[in-house]
């Protein structure tokens, strides 16, 4: 009898594991190899780190009790696992089965398959998986740059011209004043353009900055060698402080040099249409100063103070500039405490009328919470921290542009050690709230049907859904850097998960990434540029059921209201303030994956 080759045994041997490994073992083996794609599991598009918990989501009924990890020709099975029992969620019709294959810790590339359902997206185990969406997260905001023409080697395919110069921008009448009568020119080029339109507005500018300063702040050492192929990657200044700069240097000439207040918005007077920035030459205007303008870029300015202080030689008088700028934004509001920017009222009386977003905002107490605790660590001078101490509110709450107390919060918690005993004394209180405002999140997560901490309300599901899910990420990752309790990380992973694939309509919402990326946001360039792709790293809004644009939607239940469309832009627009915590948590989760040190074990079992 001749005796078999090692290939032959190899065979056998696999046949034999395939038939052990349930009954009839061969008819599985034939079965799972036949699996086609199904858009039915959800999960990171991306991926999950070796030792971090991996969950991918079932949706629908199915009669299987396995899950499968194979490699991606489906030929051979590496792991299996046991569904759980089905779970119908809070906010839709859908019904979920959990798969968690948190112990399989092989490095490389993989699908999840279930019997008689098919097989998921490709995904990869290892480190930095999710790096890709970091860097394209900031690189987004290289995109959304005014007055410079985005060159073919930095931007590729989505190259164009420089669109709004901005060199000539007029006073509009309800901005005049003695020294800057209306229609008097002023400059006020680059920035970023806000969202899918073609305008620059404070507001949403100061907690956009304000939320990636933190970031910066938090993580200042992981962010000095990340590079994301930037006009600037080659100088002395990490990207994404280059980045901020971009748009730091555009706030500054929204202040009027005559008296320190702000206008609040750089804006046509109606929105562009369709088409490539700079195509339509429509009058700019800066328009009615107002407190809320004035105290964020009092807090931006600040911020940036003290993070440019220690790039004095690479961008001389740039951090003194922006602590003349505060304190002159801070002396107006002191001044003027009641201006209101409330666009309607506005338009009674001036002439253009301003169509374009509005960003009014009539409650001041968290601009001055933020601005008097930027301007406090910046400058320690405690007549600041009265002034926070008096408009503070007892309770935390997800950051917006129209409510920034939180960035105030974790302001003071960064930089603890360095304040006065009676105020450490104090930020000891917000440190608790902090922390069970963590907890809360987690103690909810078991109820949700997707198993992350984003969607255990419908509402969330709000416009901008996308940056409360992203948001809810820093609280936990705050929660961590106080605690060092490596849990908050694991729970705000199921966010960036929720944001790259684990959600109810199986799209990853960032641009560009993933398997299943949005393809026709609300996104002017994106429509008119001629180019199949979307602009890359742009955040879409997420799920929300108000439907405010009238634009067709297949699903109508708060987790499912989404419409990949560009018509949809209260669901498929981006906007700099949803980016910018997607910046931060994304980020976050790869400067800590090492520190943080990732157990594997399943999530319910890290609580």
């Amino acid at each position: 009898m001749k005796t078999r080759s090692k290939p032959h045994r190899r065979l056998r041997a696999s046949m034999l594991q395939c038939f052990n490994f349930i009954i009839p073992g061969l008819l599985f083996c034939n079965t799972l190899s036949a699996q086609m794609l199904t858009e039915r599991i959800k999960l990171n598009q991306l991926g999950f780190y070796t030792n971090a918990p991996k969950i991918a989501i079932v949706t629908g009924t199915t009669s299987a009790a396995a899950f499968y990890i194979t490699t991606t020709n489906i030929r051979d099975t590496l792991y299996r696992g046991t569904l759980s029992e089905e779970m119908q969620s809070k906010n839709s019709s859908t019904k979920t089965r959990v798969a968690d294959f948190s112990e399989f810790r092989k490095k490389g590339s993989f699908v999840v398959s279930v019997p008689g359902m098919g097989h998921s997206y490709v995904f990869k185990i290892g480190d930095k998986v999710n790096l890709d969406a970091a860097v394209a997260g900031i690189k987004g905001y290289y995109y959304q740059r005014v007055s410079m023409p985005l060159e073919e080697k930095y931007a590729g395919k989505w190259h164009r011209s420089a669109g709004h110069p901005d060199t000539e921008v007029f006073i509009h009448p309800s901005a005049a004043s003695n020294e800057r009568p209306a229609g008097t020119k002023i400059s006020s080029p680059g920035g970023w353009y806000d969202a899918g339109d073609y305008n620059k507005y404070i507001v949403n500018s100061g907690i956009t900055m304000g939320t990636m300063f933190s970031a910066y702040e938090d993580f200042s050492k992981y962010f000095d060698t990340l590079k994301t192929n930037i006009p600037e990657s080659n100088d002395a200044v990490p990207d994404l402080l280059n980045e901020l700069i971009y748009n730091l240097r555009w706030m500054l000439t929204m202040q009027d040099p005559n008296d320190g207040g702000v206008y609040n918005k750089c804006t046509n007077a109606s929105f562009d249409g369709m088409v490539m920035p700079g195509v339509t030459k429509a009058p700019r205007y800066v328009v009615q100063k107002g407190v809320a303008a004035t105290l964020d870029l009092a807090a931006v300015a600040a911020q940036a103070s003290r993070i440019l202080q220690k790039y004095k030689k690479q961008l001389p008088g740039l951090s003194d500039s922006c602590l003349k700028a505060s304190v002159r934004a801070w002396q107006w509001a002191l001044k003027n405490p009641s201006m209101e920017y409330n666009q309607n009222e506005i338009n009674k009386k001036y002439q253009p009328q301003i169509t374009t977003g509005g960003y009014g905002d009539r409650l001041f107490n968290d601009e001055w919470s933020w601005a008097a605790a930027e301007l406090f660590v910046t400058t320690k001078d405690k007549s600041y921290y009265d002034v926070y101490a008096k408009h503070r509110k007892d309770s935390l709450s997800l950051p917006s542009w129209a409510g920034v107390e939180l960035l105030a919060s974790y302001t003071l918690l960064r930089f603890t050690k360095t304040l006065p005993v009676d105020v450490q004394k104090d930020v000891q209180l917000i440190k608790q709230k902090l922390v069970q405002f963590a907890d809360r999140y987690i103690s909810n997560v078991g109820g949700n049907a997707f198993k992350t901490v984003m969607g255990q309300s419908p509402r969330e599901f709000n416009w901008g859904s996308n940056s409360n899910a992203a948001n809810q990420g820093i609280v936990l990752i705050n929660a961590y850097l106080l605690t060092k309790d490596k849990k908050y990380v694991d729970y705000a992973l199921t966010n960036l998960d929720y944001l790259m694939g684990r959600n109810a309509t199986g799209y990853s919402f960032l641009s560009g990434v993933g398997s299943k990326s949005i393809m026709h946001p609300h996104h002017r360039p994106s429509v008119a540029d001629g180019v199949t792709e979307p602009v890359p790293g742009l955040l879409s809004g997420g799920p929300n059921p108000g439907k405010q644009d009238k634009c067709e939607y297949e699903f109508a239940e708060p987790e499912t209201t989404f419409a990949d469309l560009d018509c949809s832009y209260a669901s498929n627009e981006i906007a700099i303030n949803w980016n910018s915590p997607f910046v931060y948590l994304s980020n976050a989760i790869e400067a800590l994956q090492g520190e943080a040190g990732y157990s594997g074990k399943k999530l319910e079992d890290r609580k």
